[in-house]
């Protein structure tokens, strides 16, 4: 065969390549066509809700409710569900968040949200923020726990996004506290796992480096990978690691470690990714509001349980979760001030208040404690 015959039978190949290539665009490109209007129809239906609600809260005289947690959940659980069925190359938790999108920006016609997180800008409480509403959201980041149960009281933000618990440092004892002078409730959780980067800027020069700046959580989660990669590099602790990340803005001798949002938020480069010790790290985020949310069938409950000072108390009060078969997730102890030796509990467990056997546990607990308040039922953290 000569080199002719080659070059012929290479170029028939490119060119047969290249055809199926211009084919499986433009199906694309229609598949893409479809998807818009499909979109937007979507969209359309969701501004018809938002105009439904607003014209029923003024014939009723209340304010309409245009974010349900419950229908969220619902909606993102299907997605799931039919996305197993259809075999898909997509994981169900990748399509969830695609469709999470699509319902943010819908939600956004129905009517802006306006969500406070504990700050600041490129923090992982902010990316729990946009994981659980969406980008379309507006995002306003604010100094302090208290400071983000005072903005959602107040009514000057829609909900609020507070840590509440890290499978690794424990429980964030100002996110109960919080509730403890508050009436507002739990709506919704976040389950966020915690992913270090080790971020440069553009102007970094990584041979030089002489400081890396984080906060002292994440210094000490990270804290093996960086004895083996930059033993001799000192470490600074600073309040956040989104304030870790804006340093780098002004300094070509430093580095971060962040999450992804920080270094979306910084134009900042990952040099190293996932460098935290613990692969397994999460943090659990609450979502806090006023209102009471409806069962999605899969819920968990809230409680707050001031208990008599007495030998065996909470043992007691646990009783009526077992005889009933709730499940109880979670327990912490905080001081209830001003009373000296005096404690609240705060018990998490599975199901709605509206189960048969989640009310009969709490009425039957009512009588044994000084006070019990439901801090709400909530659907289950989806994605």
């Amino acid at each position: 065969m000569t080199s002719s015959t080659n070059n012929n039978n290479q170029t028939n190949i490119t060119e047969v390549a290249e055809d199926k290539l211009v084919e499986l665009r433009q199906k694309i490109d229609q598949v893409d066509g479809e998807l818009l209007q499909l979109i937007s129809n979507r969209a359309k239906l969701a501004k018809q809700v938002g105009e439904f609600k607003k014209t029923y809260a003024n014939e009723v005289d209340s304010n309409p409710i245009f974010y349900r947690p419950e229908r969220e959940a619902q909606v993102l659980k299907n997605i799931m569900k039919r996305n197993q069925a259809s075999d898909s190359p997509i994981s169900d938790e990748k399509m969830a968040r695609l469709f999470r999108e699509i319902m943010s920006v819908c939600l956004d016609l129905e009517a802006p949200q306006k969500i406070a997180f504990l700050g600041p800008v490129g923090t992982f409480t902010h990316a729990a923020a946009l994981k659980h509403f969406g980008k379309a959201s507006t995002t306003v980041p604010l100094t302090t726990i208290t400071d983000v149960f005072r903005e959602v009281e107040a009514g000057s933000a829609m909900y609020g996004v507070v840590p509440v618990e890290n499978s690794s440092e424990g429980v964030v004892n100002h996110t109960l506290d919080g509730f403890l002078n508050s009436s507002l409730k739990i709506i919704g959780e976040v389950e966020l796992p915690i992913h270090h980067n080790f971020l440069v800027a553009r102007h970094t020069k990584i041979d030089s480096l002489s400081r890396i700046y984080s906060h002292q959580q994440s210094l000490a989660q990270c804290r093996h990978w960086l004895d083996v990669n930059y033993p001799n590099v000192e470490r600074v602790q600073v309040s956040s690691n989104g304030e870790a990340a804006r340093r780098l803005q002004h300094e070509w001798h430093s580095a971060a470690i962040a999450g992804d949002v920080a270094a979306a938020e910084y134009d900042l480069h990952k040099l190293h990714e996932n460098i935290e010790d613990n692969p397994s790290n999460t943090t659990r985020f609450l979502i806090i509001g006023h209102e009471d949310i409806a069962p999605s069938g899969q819920d968990k409950t809230s409680i707050l349980v001031s208990a008599h000072n007495k030998a065996g108390a909470l043992i007691e009060i646990l009783k009526p979760l077992s005889k009933h078969g709730v499940s109880m997730t979670s327990i912490e102890t905080r001081p209830e001030r001003p009373n000296k030796w005096a404690y609240v509990f705060f018990i998490d467990m599975e199901g709605h208040i509206e189960d048969t056997n989640v009310q009969a546990a709490i009425d039957e607990m009512r009588p044994m404690v000084r006070d019990l308040r439901v801090l709400g039922s909530y659907p289950q953290a989806v994605i």
